[in-house]
């Protein structure tokens, strides 16, 4: 049986840490082309949809081949805006607009162009291969809330963040793994993202992907760092 998901990207206008983030040059091509490139590539997607509420945005995003089949309130895309439901939207508007309801809602954030089709394809076979509500993907954190993470009280007094494990761990083997939420893909049902109110109220399985694909985008130093790993991918090739 075949599957019919769509891929989204969510792409703002008025990214405030990389002004006009979305659009600017990297290794070549606007960061946003990233995106839907990878996304065009998947073997499961069969439309890629762009949810901005930025002309210029929409007007590039259609040159490298996705579909802009409405444009997001504005009241959606303020930086205080809530993802989740501009995710609401996009759905209900593709519903909308194209044949009806779909299978699976694939979210490819422009922010972070290192990741593979393959990562994407991962989360929408693990998505359909369990009874997930929603895939997400995960890279091994640095850091540890229970070994070299603290919290200061009142007195600027230090103590570990999580602490009811026992004797304080020493040694960071002895701690739980813990993994850091990444931006490289979201796998979800539509109709769990219409009716739920946050993802982590749903079943959630993960996806894990290495450093080197995992970076999100969200400062000057992200886009050079970026730029650097874009260059060193190019040279191996």
């Amino acid at each position: 049986m075949s599957t019919d998901a769509v891929g989204f990207v969510f792409a703002r206008g008025g990214s405030k840490g990389v002004p006009r983030k979305n659009i600017r040059i990297l290794a070549g091509k606007p960061l946003i082309a990233w995106s839907i490139e990878t996304a065009r590539k998947s073997r499961f997607i069969r439309r890629v949809v762009i949810s901005t509420d930025d002309k210029e945005i929409a007007d590039v995003a259609q040159r490298f081949g996705a579909d802009v089949p409405f444009m997001r309130p504005a009241e959606l895309a303020t930086d205080k805006a809530s993802e989740w439901l501009a995710w609401q939207h996009a759905i209900t508007e593709v519903q909308k607009h194209d044949t009806g309801a779909f299978d699976v809602f694939v979210s490819i954030p422009a922010t972070s162009p290192l990741r593979s089709t393959a990562d994407v394809d991962a989360c929408i076979t693990r998505l359909l291969g369990t009874d997930a509500d929603i895939v997400i993907t995960v890279r091994k954190s640095d850091r540890s809330p229970y070994f070299n993470m603290v919290k200061l009280d009142d007195k600027g007094y230090a103590s570990i963040v999580i602490s009811n494990v026992g004797n304080v761990p020493v040694r960071r083997q002895d701690v739980p793994q813990v993994y850091d939420v990444t931006t490289v893909a979201y796998a979800a049902r539509p109709d769990f993202i219409l009716h739920a109110r946050g993802l982590f109220e749903g079943k959630v399985q993960v996806v894990e992907i290495p450093p080197e694909r995992a970076l999100d985008i969200d400062t000057e130093l992200d886009f050079r760092v970026a730029e650097c790993l874009m260059k060193e991918r190019e040279k191996q090739k």
